[in-house]
């Protein structure tokens, strides 16, 4: 009598829920970095051979009102050409990998700077020691969330980032000096910080948000240390997400 040859289990249904979690985003991100090289590759090379033919056709453009109209689609192409760049770059993290955790931190404060008036303040440790990359990209990605925020709500004049390394974990503080929301407001329209959440609760951490009207924003973001050549498996416990008027 031939035995029953029983079904192999599925990994991702015995995996604990950190663990699915932090597959999740890996696969999110993996997601990201794909549709980031299409972009680059099919989108972006087909914008530059646009912008070169109409370099082309400006050059040869016999009357001035011609020259015009060409040179206002050029600007219009270079603006697209610049958003597609920081969409990009938005997307995939390549500076991590290029120049680590800490200068991924200061460009992306240069460039939400740069687009808003808003004067960075940026207290990053200039050793900062490389840690495991699913928490560098956590770090990463909740840095890039809440200076978006800072730039398209807080009507801020400035905004302070400030990183703080220990033996046993990794703070990550983002505050500005803007309007504030309220609680109800977060709860209603979420402002990205569902995203933080689920980064911190996949890695065992925990994200508070204190705001007011009129009072700023600060965001503080807490990890357990994860270093290079040690990456816990460990399933993260709880996360915390709290969000208190100032």
């Amino acid at each position: 009598m031939r035995s029953k040859r029983l079904p192999r289990p599925d990994p991702a249904a015995t995996a604990e829920p950190g663990d699915l979690s932090r597959q999740l985003l890996n696969a999110q991100e993996e997601e990201r970095r794909r549709i980031s090289r299409e972009l680059h590759d099919e989108t972006g090379q087909g914008l530059m051979v646009l912008r070169f033919q109409l370099e082309m056709l400006a050059s040869d453009a016999e009357t001035e009102g011609e020259k015009g109209k060409l040179q206002e689609s050029l600007e219009l192409l270079d603006r697209t050409i610049e958003g597609l760049r920081r969409t990009i770059a938005r997307l995939s993290p390549r500076v991590l990998e290029e120049l680590g955790l800490a200068a991924g931190i200061r460009r992306e404060a240069q460039i939400v700077s740069k687009r808003t008036g808003i004067t960075p303040h940026l207290d990053i440790p200039e050793d900062l020691e490389p840690l495991s990359h699913d928490l560098e990209v956590a770090i990463y990605r909740s840095v890039q969330e809440a200076l978006h925020n800072v730039a398209k709500h807080s009507q801020a004049k400035n905004f302070t980032v400030n990183v703080q390394l220990s033996s046993s974990k990794v703070s990550v503080a983002i505050e500005d000096d803007g309007i504030g929301f309220s609680p109800r407001i977060v709860r209603e329209h979420g402002f990205g910080l569902t995203g933080m959440q689920e980064r911190a609760a996949a890695l065992g951490g925990s994200v508070k948000i204190r705001s007011g009207q009129e009072k700023g924003t600060r965001i503080r973001l807490v990890f357990p240390r994860e270093d290079v050549r040690h990456v816990s498996t460990t399933p993260p416990e709880s996360s915390l997400q709290r969000v208190t008027a100032a």
